[in-house]
């Protein structure tokens, strides 16, 4: 009787897997259909026709002039200004003031062949990226009176994902050759960014996420339940890039000197914006190395720092630990080999150029432009809670997340780039968010936000049929749980690109 009914289940289960083997041919025909429907979305946005630009498939048999081609950019550059310089785009562009892009560009100008790789040719630049890391040190309570061994150190690396792997390889190095841990894990929140994913694919180490609480924090206690004998470091944020919410870093901090273990603070978006805000009397909680147990952190200057695009900082504390850091070969027959991050040959002018940009600028301009921040995402704050079809997402600083439990707020995305918007598209939950910069700090750019925020709401309302243009596919995103199929969306938005 028992194995008659395994056989009968057993055919029941042959019997719908054909019918499933049946539909696969038309669902795969679906899916193809939606695909190219992403690529074609992508290549009409990304990669807009350029009639004043001739295509260059292979490298032209006679050089064109050096006139021509700055007659070409100068051209492209006026178009493609207008929608970051009027302060239409959440973040992407921070400065963009004209006077202080023409001094960046000229410092660049003066610096072009500089690479610190051949630090004996280029002292200035091996001057100006030690300095970097001294003052983005001490921005972020680096304490000067300690032991040497002890200070706070850095390096400077291409951006804030470059700083984040580093942190994470030099984690998982340290780990193994003073715990011997072979298998190593990593802690972090489900909002932590991507480029821990991408560390832990790169260096062999599982990434634990756990769930966020209700507020987007991290959940302390659900982190603390995650250690285990084969964990090297947990990790918060300041702020997390979604919805602009700092972590509980003492809290997290507690449990990794609990258990001896390494503490990355990602402030890749704000370490270089929230001590300027703390200063002048916003209530930012502890997040920096005043806290107990913090070992690590990564700020990205050529953000809130204003320094060109290309620029970031992994600061350890202790010089120990920054030594895992490091890449060294001694054998190889082209000499003696050392790189303190992944590249080897860097663009010297970037890092002369945010050692310019800082000491430009110094602590009262940054005071005063956060100052400016800070009252312009206070005003689209206000803004946003009025609006009853809206509910604020988190407690925002100076990213302003949002989303709403009354229609798709994609179509409000939509809109707003309708009316000349870039706004970012949040997911689990569904939600945009805008970063403040100093562009939105122009007169007059507040106001226009949320008058049109209003009308995208209104126009949402009014018009619920309505699919348009990305909100389908970032529907498709957070409806499917077969996150394979999103994947090949995101390859084939990858291939638009470059095809």
């Amino acid at each position: 009787m028992g194995c008659h009914m395994k056989k009968s289940l057993w055919q029941q289960i042959l019997k719908g897997t054909e019918k499933v083997a049946q539909k696969v041919p038309a669902v795969q025909r679906k899916l193809e259909a939606e695909y190219a429907q992403v690529e074609e979305t992508v290549r009409a946005k990304m990669r807009p026709p350029l009639p004043d630009l001739p295509e260059f498939n292979e490298i032209p048999e006679q050089g064109v002039s050096q006139e021509q081609i700055l007659n070409w950019l100068r051209e492209l550059r006026q178009r493609e200004q207008p929608p970051w310089q009027s302060g239409h785009v959440s973040g992407t562009v921070y400065h963009g003031g004209e006077e202080h892009s023409e001094f960046l560009s000229e410092v660049y100008r003066l610096h072009s062949q500089s690479n610190p790789l051949h630090a004996d040719l280029f002292p200035t630049t091996i001057k100006c990226e030690a300095e970097i890391v001294k003052m983005n040190a001490r921005l972020l309570g680096a304490d000067p009176n300690v032991e040497r061994e002890q200070q706070v150190v850095g390096t400077v690396t291409s951006g804030g994902t470059e700083s984040i792997l580093m942190a994470m390889k030099t984690y998982r190095d340290w780990a193994r050759a003073e715990k011997g841990i072979t298998e190593p894990e990593v802690v972090a929140p489900s909002t932590a960014h991507p480029a821990f994913d991408k560390a832990a694919h790169l260096f062999g180490i599982e990434l634990i996420r756990v769930p966020v609480r209700d507020d987007f924090k991290a959940d302390v206690e659900a982190m603390h339940k995650a250690v285990n004998r084969r964990t090297i470091a947990l990790v918060g944020s300041a702020p997390g890039y979604p919805h602009g919410v700092i972590d509980p870093i003492p809290q997290i901090a507690q449990i990794a000197q609990e258990y001896g273990l390494g503490m990355h603070v990602d402030a890749c978006l704000g370490g270089f914006l929230l001590p300027w805000i703390e200063q002048l009397g916003y209530p930012i909680p502890p997040f920096d190395f005043r806290v107990p147990g913090v070992t690590s952190m990564s700020v990205d200057p050529h953000k809130y720092g204003y320094t060109p695009k290309g620029l970031s900082v992994v600061l350890y504390r202790g010089r120990n630990l920054r030594r895992y850091q490091y890449f060294t070969v001694t054998d190889w027959q082209g000499g003696l080999y050392a790189s303190p991050t992944l590249p080897g040959s860097r663009p010297g002018a970037l890092s002369v150029g945010g050692w310019s940009a800082i000491v430009s600028i110094g602590k009262q301009g940054y005071l005063e432009i956060a100052r400016q921040i800070m009252e312009t995402a206070l005003a689209i704050r206000k803004g946003v809670e009025a609006m009853p079809d809206l509910y604020l997402m988190g407690e925002p600083t100076f990213i302003i997340a949002f989303g709403s439990h009354r229609f798709n707020i994609y179509l409000v995305m939509d809109q707003m780039a309708l009316r000349g918007w870039r706004l970012v598209a949040l997911q689990k939950p569904p939600g945009l968010h805008f970063a403040v910069t100093v562009r939105h700090t122009q007169p007059g750019v507040a106001e226009q936000f949320l008058n049109d925020l209003n009308e995208s709401v209104e126009y949402v309302k009014a018009h619920p049929e309505e699919k348009g243009e990305m909100a389908p596919i970032y529907g498709m995103a957070n409806s499917l749980p077969f996150r394979g199929v999103i994947d090949e969306v995101l390859k084939r938005y990858l291939d638009a690109l470059y095809d």
